[in-house]
């Protein structure tokens, strides 16, 4: 433990004298005075610094007691500091590959300090603006959503363990409310938070708040989210949450952890990747049209769904005489039924993912948080018209996804949209 004794927030020079009083953060920093730190906490809620020394380096990161993009007036408690660092330990632990070691954690100082992630790692989404390809990011991430969801599920786990680390992990409720609101009500209602690319996209808010088919579907999604406790899941698992490199895919930030719907996490990442794909015209120019990397993010689009439908599976066979106590093996051990099972298992958890997936993707064109994909896009006009794509092709998925049968039928919805 540190010799700071209440929480404070931490400036540059703070940050060097809790250093040296902290001996997990000194013996791998050493305590010189030439620490180099940089803020970069460019997120909506965090301060992190990234602290170089002549030995190594280790990013910290802190939460302070409101949203720091908005400020003291919407507080937010520093308690998800708590979660983040519980959730990377135990996400960690599921699959050491991609996710970055926890060096320290200070409760009451709502600090952790972790691996930097050395360049040429850069954040997913940026990655995805500048058109760049990552060979192996859907196997990757076919594997940290496969490990971390199926590991703290009842296919796996007892329902003892289950409920003891479900009851833990209500205590994440403000963030878990945080999500109700942004992802589930405020894009469909007048809030003061909601924006969009106005004048052009005036119309096509004021039509979600008037779709009432909308408005049942999100609905059932918003008490699946609420009240499904399926697996310890990242809760904010979009491509902002993913640094990469040519050969490595790291996943950062689960602060909003809980144990909720699978759906959740996969859709995320998956309507992350449909946002940016339809943001590339925005990007596109004389010396790149985009359309082949248009191809490539449907391509990687479509192998995360197959590869973690396969490895999901493959996990599940591999422990089903396991401790799960979901389906138990001597009542279920005739092979039809057993096919059957995972069958309809992986079919509701496929139209699932598509329905949160649809949401997320809504909020980030009419709710308070836009991504940079579009964001990023100079000319309102452009922005809208890529916006306006993305916003009618999730309102259809959202509605319709159940009449999908697998991720191939999606990427032909999304190349029909594309014409």
């Amino acid at each position: 433990m540190s010799t700071f004794d209440e929480f404070r927030p931490l400036d540059e020079k703070s940050l060097v004298e809790y250093i040296k009083a902290t001996p997990s953060l000194s013996s791998l920093l050493g305590v010189s005075d030439d620490l180099q730190i940089k803020e970069v906490g460019d997120g909506n809620l965090n301060f992190v610094y990234i602290i170089v020394s002549p030995y190594t380096s280790v990013v910290i990161k802190q939460a302070l007691p409101y949203i720091r993009c908005i400020g003291e007036s919407w507080p937010m408690t520093k308690e998800r500091a708590y979660f983040e660092a519980t959730t990377l330990k135990k996400h960690g632990s599921l699959c050491p590959a991609h996710v970055p070691e926890v060096y320290h954690f200070d409760r009451m100082m709502s600090l952790i300090g972790m691996r930097y992630l050395e360049p040429p790692h850069i954040i997913l989404r940026k990655g995805l603006i500048a058109g760049a390809e990552y060979p192996l990011l859907a196997e990757h991430m076919a594997e940290y959503m496969s490990r971390t969801l199926f590991y703290t599920s009842l296919l796996y786990t007892t329902t003892t363990e289950h409920k003891r680390a479900v009851a833990e992990f209500c205590g994440n409720v403000e963030l878990c409310r945080l999500t109700e609101q942004v992802v589930f009500s405020d894009p469909y209602r007048v809030s003061e938070y909601n924006r969009w690319t106005s004048p052009h996209l005036d119309h096509d808010a004021e039509a979600v708040r008037e779709d009432n088919v909308l408005k049942l579907e999100v609905a059932q999604l918003k008490s699946m989210f609420c009240e499904r406790a399926q697996a310890l899941i990242h809760g904010d698992l979009h491509t902002g949450s993913v640094m990469v490199t040519q050969d490595s895919t790291q996943v950062i930030d689960p602060e909003f952890a809980f144990y909720g719907p699978m759906g959740f996490d996969i859709g995320a990442f998956l309507g992350n990747l449909i946002l940016a794909f339809f943001a590339q015209d925005g990007h596109a120019n004389q010396e790149n049209d985009r359309k082949t990397y248009k191809k490539w993010i449907l391509k990687i689009f479509g192998e995360t769904w197959n590869l973690f439908h396969k490895k999901f599976i493959t996990l599940w066979n591999e422990n089903k005489d396991g401790p799960g106590e979901a389906y138990l093996p001597h009542i279920y051990n005739n092979p039809d039924v057993w096919q059957l099972i995972q069958t309809n298992y992986m079919r509701d958890l496929f139209h699932d993912s598509l329905g949160f997936g649809s949401a997320k993707m809504i909020r980030r064109i009419v709710g308070v948080a836009h991504v940079e994909d579009f964001e990023s896009i100079a000319d309102a006009a452009k922005r809208a018209d890529c916006e306006r794509k993305a916003l009618n092709f999730a309102k259809m998925l959202m509605k319709e996804r159940r009449k999908f049968v697998s991720i191939e039928d999606v990427v032909s919805a999304i190349e029909q949209v594309d014409l």
